[in-house]
């Protein structure tokens, strides 16, 4: 999985591409704490990534945690069929905001 960060108008942008698993959500969550340190907006932009596992749907969860205890935002854009589909069964859709 790889990060890549954007800074716009008072807003981080995080580009996250490839498979969000248990090897790799630590490294997803590190990344929405530090852009919160940096910002009180956020925007995950899941386009590229095709898979995201329980340990991946905790990360975006204490995301969503850290957001509303700053008074922040999060949200994620552009996600694909499968990862929306894993959003709407664990019941993740109505707790995050998605775009």
């Amino acid at each position: 999985m790889t990060i890549s960060e954007t800074r716009r108008e008072g807003m981080i942008q995080l580009d996250i591409e490839g498979r969000v698993d248990t090897n790799t959500s630590p490294q997803l969550q590190q990344s929405i704490l530090q852009a919160f340190q940096k910002g009180s907006h956020v925007v995950l932009n899941l386009e590229k990534v095709e898979y995201v596992s329980s340990a991946g749907l905790r990360a975006l969860l204490i995301g969503q945690k850290t957001a509303n205890s700053k008074g922040g935002t999060m949200k994620l854009i552009h996600v694909c069929a499968t990862v929306m589909e894993v959003f709407t069964v664990t019941g993740f859709a109505s707790m995050l905001t998605i775009e």
